[in-house]
């Protein structure tokens, strides 16, 4: 086919995704058209003026190029793509934003075509840097990943996080589409159509950048495949486009953000568009069928921790990863420029090509973890618990992934001692407990934290694995077992007036105020209810059962923390339930001191019980 028929068909295929657009929000009565309406050239230039490799009939593929909508509001263009493909009938999208719908009103994984849900702004481009990582690093695949970024979402700073990462790992399989289009929601971006701005500062964070008119086919044509011969960065296309492109009285028009037209308004917004041909579709490439072979490993070895030499949890959770990666060789191991503190860097010693330095990119570091866990890797990302605050965002979207992440902070609590506040993770439990079908886990010992670390590899789903910085006594022999969801009952007898539930550093607090009060003729009950989501219910109603008083004890603030956990897993409170935690603000200081501090260590707890009786 000449340039020249091959760019009057993509004008067709264009007028059709338009057409498409305007009729599917109009019918749904909302979404954003004009927003998809800038960058239906740029999207039907990509799949259709065959550059695009993708198999339509297995979007699973592993050789599929892969495509994320960083900017997801921009979904009716997305569905209209693939209805152009021949995927989608007209009739299926009618169904827009109707409740059962596949198609959302942002992308999200229930539509098989998606890759991971999008549409809090930001994130996309971290998601591709995962998955490019995964293809040059770990797969050896020559797919590439597009993003469709728009210009309003340039302002967040996880985009510049993954921007820098991804010319330091020099992803030339990276191509991001720059959707310029002026207007924001409310008015002009920051630099409007300036393409000049966001070529320099791509430029000097070392990306390769191609500015073109977003509605010229051969410009967009080009642009691509330029981007193809780019051998050792990643790739920037910077197009001026039109919000509104294609409806007369709507482009490059404010006030039409996030807004359907109505039905007398789309009679008159196709009349602009022209004569629409809706039997046409467009054809996409197929991509070669290579596959990467699986490699093998040795044995890295068993459990092994005297029990006379206390172990940090964190040091634990990095044998670990070393001890089970043979028998999970999908894993992939990212930490946050404190591998040292985490103790990750046992791994990237071990096993160098498997690991990724994120540097002080927490944001990025997570929408990484989603794009390798969509493309079939275990991902286990490492932090300060603290730090992962600075993450939620792209931790709560990737539930609505389907995410196999494992996350795992150290540093939790007061007992970190000296560093004081700004480094002591004392939220961490909580955030993670509001995640759907989360799993929470706050091992004790070295021990249990090898063991639960193997059970996370094992599941599917989003993990948290609390650890702790100072070294805890190893407790548990190397043959128990820890079931998620389950929790070990240390101390008991018959004669047990009061139960103490704790877990990590506060467990170890609890047995040792066991031993002083026993001295005294005082018999408790200690539980470490190591799986603080799901929570061991039968376990806690069974010590209910026994006891005058149950007592929860945790480094971490009352609010949402264990207490709160084991409350809400009670359907009646036969007796009284107490929250030992922290309340008041920290500050620098030896463990010993702050938990003494904090009405968490074994003397508060001897005191409490004292107050009780």
């Amino acid at each position: 086919m000449s340039d020249k028929k091959n760019f009057e068909k993509l004008e067709k295929i264009a007028r059709l995704i338009r057409y498409f657009i305007l009729t599917s929000t109009t019918n749904a009565g909302s979404g954003h058209p004009t927003s998809s309406l800038s960058a239906a050239d740029l999207l039907t230039g990509l799949l259709f003026g065959g550059v695009f490799r993708f198999d339509i009939n297995q979007p699973g593929h592993p050789n599929n190029d892969r495509l994320i909508f960083s900017k997801g509001h921009a979904s009716p263009l997305f569905y209209a793509l693939w209805a152009a493909a021949g995927k989608l009938s007209e009739e299926d999208l009618m169904t827009y934003r109707n409740f059962g719908s596949p198609l959302e009103g942002h992308p999200t994984v229930v539509f098989p075509y998606v890759e991971a849900a999008t549409g809090s702004l930001g994130q996309g481009l971290s998601i591709g840097l995962g998955m490019a990582l995964n293809a040059k690093y770990l797969d050896n695949l020559p797919y590439r990943t597009y993003v469709l970024l728009g210009d309003s979402e340039m302002s967040e700073g996880s985009q510049w996080e993954a921007i820098q990462i991804a010319a330091h790992y020099k992803l030339n399989n990276l191509i991001g589409i720059l959707d310029v289009n002026r207007l924001g929601q409310r008015g002009e971006t920051m630099y409007g159509h300036d393409l000049v701005a966001y070529k320099k500062r791509f430029s000097s964070f070392g990306w390769k950048t191609i500015l073109i008119d977003g509605h010229s086919f051969p410009e967009i044509l080009a642009a691509y495949k330029k981007s193809l011969r780019t051998a050792d960065r990643p790739v920037i296309i910077i197009a001026k486009t039109l919000k509104g492109k294609g409806v007369s009285f709507l482009e490059d028009k404010n006030g039409w953000h996030g807004k359907a037209l109505k039905k007398e308004e789309l009679s008159v917004a196709l009349k602009d568009l022209g004569g629409v041909d809706t039997s046409i579709h467009g054809k996409i490439r197929k991509p070669k069928n290579l596959r990467t072979e699986k490699p093998s490993f040795k044995n890295a070895g068993e459990i092994n921790y005297p029990s006379d030499k206390p172990v940090a949890t964190r040091k634990a959770y990095g044998n670990a990863l070393v001890r089970i990666f043979p028998q999970f060789p999908n894993m992939a191991v990212l930490d946050a420029e404190v591998s040292n503190s985490t103790f990750a860097e046992i791994f990237q010693q071990t096993y160098p090509e498997r690991f990724f330095e994120m540097y002080i990119d927490e944001q990025n570091m997570v929408g990484t973890a989603l794009g390798l866990c969509r493309r079939g890797k275990i991902p286990f990302v490492s932090t300060f618990a603290a730090f992962f605050t600075r993450a939620f965002d792209q931790i709560r979207m990737s539930q609505y992934s389907d995410a196999n992440i494992k996350f795992a902070g150290s540093h939790a609590g007061v007992s970190i001692g000296e560093d004081g506040p700004s480094q002591m993770g004392l939220e961490d439990i909580a955030m993670f407990r509001t995640i759907l079908n989360s799993v929470v886990l706050y091992p004790s010992d070295a021990i249990s934290t090898e063991k639960l670390v193997e059970e996370s590899a094992k599941h599917h789903g989003i993990f948290y694995i609390r650890t702790t910085r100072k070294d805890t006594p190893v407790i548990y022999d190397k043959d128990e077992d820890f079931a998620i969801g389950g929790s070990k009952v240390l101390r008991k007898s018959n004669s047990d007036i009061i139960t103490v539930i704790a877990a990590g550093v506060t467990l170890h607090e609890a047995l040792d105020a066991y031993e002083e009060l026993k001295k005294e003729g005082i018999f408790i009950r200690v539980i470490d209810l190591y799986s603080i989501k799901p929570i061991d219910k039968t376990a806690i109603q069974e010590a209910m059962g026994i006891s005058r008083a149950i007592i929860t004890v945790e480094d971490h603030f009352a609010e949402g923390g264990l207490g709160e956990a084991v409350r809400s897993a009670l359907d009646n409170i036969s007796v009284p339930l107490y929250s030992l935690a922290v309340r008041k603000i920290p500050g620098s200081g030896k463990p010993e001191e702050l938990l003494d501090y904090e009405g968490i260590s074994k003397n508060a707890i001897i005191k409490k019980i004292k107050e009780i009786l």
